[in-house]
C-alpha cells in the first residue's frame, strides 16, 4: 500500500486543481524532485518521470518560447502514465497545451501560491519523512533532558513503571509499549506512538492511564528523535556488568547505529533515577566530559607514579 499519494499533497499544501482529477490517487514514490529544465529543452533520455515535476518562472518562460510544435511535444513527454503530478509554482498561469496534456493521460497539474525554492524544501521534507524506512520495536520512548531515550526489555521487567516514574519527575512520554521508528537521515531515528495508545500507559494491576489527563500537556510530546537505547533485565549473579562505563555498546534499528546501556534489574534499584543520571551522562559525553576515561587517565597516572 503507497504510503503517500498525490491528492495527500493537495490538501497538505492546499494546492489548485487544474487538470488530470483522475489521477489523483497516484502513489508517490520517491522524495526527489525534479525540475525538468533540460526535457523542456528536448533531452529525455534520462527523465526521472517517476518524480513529481515542478515548473517555476524559468521554465514557463523558456517553454513560451518554444515553438508551438515542440511545446506540444515537451508537454506531451512530460505527462507519463506514471508521473504523480506537475505542479506550477508562484501562481503562474499554465499552458494550455499542458492542460490538454495532463487531461489527456490523467496527470494530475497542480498550482500552488508559493516561490517554487521554498515550496521545493517543503515539499521534499515532508516526502523525506512520508517515505522514511520505518520499523516498530516494543518498548518505551521517553524525552529525559531533551535525550531521547528507548527504553527495551522482557514483558513485565518494569519498563512502563519506570517510565511512569520518570513523568512523575518532570520527563516526557512520547510512546509505551510499541514505539513507531522511522529513520529521517542516515543517522536520525525519530519514535512516535502509534495513534490508537498515544499518551497512554499500562501498569500492570493498575490499567491503562492517560499520562496526558493526569499529568497535563507538558508530560507528552508526539515524536523525539532516539538517542539512547537502555535494555532493562533481570539481573544475572553469573553475567559481568560494565562498572566503569567505558565499552560502548550499539544496537542497530534500521540502518543506524544507536548506543545502548544495559541495566540490570533488581529490588531496591532506583530504575528511573538510573536512567535519569545515564542520559545526563549521555548529554555530558557528547560535550567532551567523559567520567570513566578521565578517571582510567588518572589511575594510570597514578600506577606510573608508583612504579617511578
Amino acid at each position: 500500500m503507497a504510503k503517500v499519494r498525490t491528492k495527500d499533497i493537495v490538501e497538505k499544501f492546499n494546492l489548485e486543481l487544474i487538470a488530470g482529477e483522475e489521477g489523483l490517487n497516484r502513489p508517490i514514490t520517491t522524495s526527489d524532485i525534479s525540475r525538468p529544465g533540460i526535457e523542456l529543452a528536448g533531452y529525455f533520455d534520462y527523465y526521472p518521470s517517476e518524480r513529481i515535476q515542478l515548473l517555476g518562472k524559468t521554465e514557463l518562460s523558456f517553454a513560451e518560447r518554444l515553438t508551438e510544435k515542440d511545446r506540444q511535444d515537451r508537454m506531451g513527454r512530460l505527462c507519463t502514465d506514471i508521473t504523480p503530478a506537475i505542479i506550477v509554482t508562484r501562481n503562474l498561469e499554465v499552458p494550455l497545451v499542458m492542460i490538454e496534456a495532463a487531461e489527456r493521460e490523467s496527470v494530475p497539474l497542480l498550482r500552488s501560491k508559493q516561490k517554487t525554492t521554498g515550496f521545493s524544501g517543503r515539499l521534499t521534507n515532508f516526502l523525506e519523512s512520508k517515505l522514511a524506512p520505518t520499523t516498530a520495536i516494543h518498548g518505551v520512548l521517553v524525552d529525559i533532558y531533551g535525550v531521547g531515550v528507548l527504553i527495551t526489555g522482557k514483558s513485565g521487567v518494569g519498563k512502563s513503571e519506570t517510565a511512569l516514574e520518570l513523568v512523575k519527575r518532570g520527563h516526557r512520554l512520547v510512546a509505551d509499549d510499541c514505539v513507531e521508528i522511522r529513520q529521517e537521515d542516515d543517522d536520525i531515528l525519530v519514535g512516535n506512538s502509534p495513534d490508537l495508545i498515544e499518551h497512554l500507559l499500562e501498569i500492570r494491576g493498575l490499567g491503562i492511564i492517560n499520562v496526558m489527563t493526569l499529568f497535563g500537556a507538558g508530560a507528552v510530546r508526539s515524536n523525539k528523535k532516539i538517542s539512547l537505547v537502555i535494555s532493562l533485565e533481570l539481573w544475572d549473579q553469573n553475567k559481568q556488568y560494565d562498572r566503569l562505563g567505558l565499552d560502548e555498546e550499539k544496537m542497530k534499528i534500521i540502518d543506524t547505529e544507536i548506543t545502548k546501556l544495559t541495566v540490570p534489574v533488581r529490588p531496591g534499584r532506583n530504575l528511573a533515577v538510573i536512567i535519569e543520571v545515564a542520559s545526563m551522562n549521555f548529554r555530558l559525553k557528547r560535550m567532551g566530559v567523559n567520567a570513566a576515561q578521565e578517571f582510567t587517565e588518572k589511575l594510570a597516572d597514578v600506577i606510573d607514579e608508583t612504579d617511578n
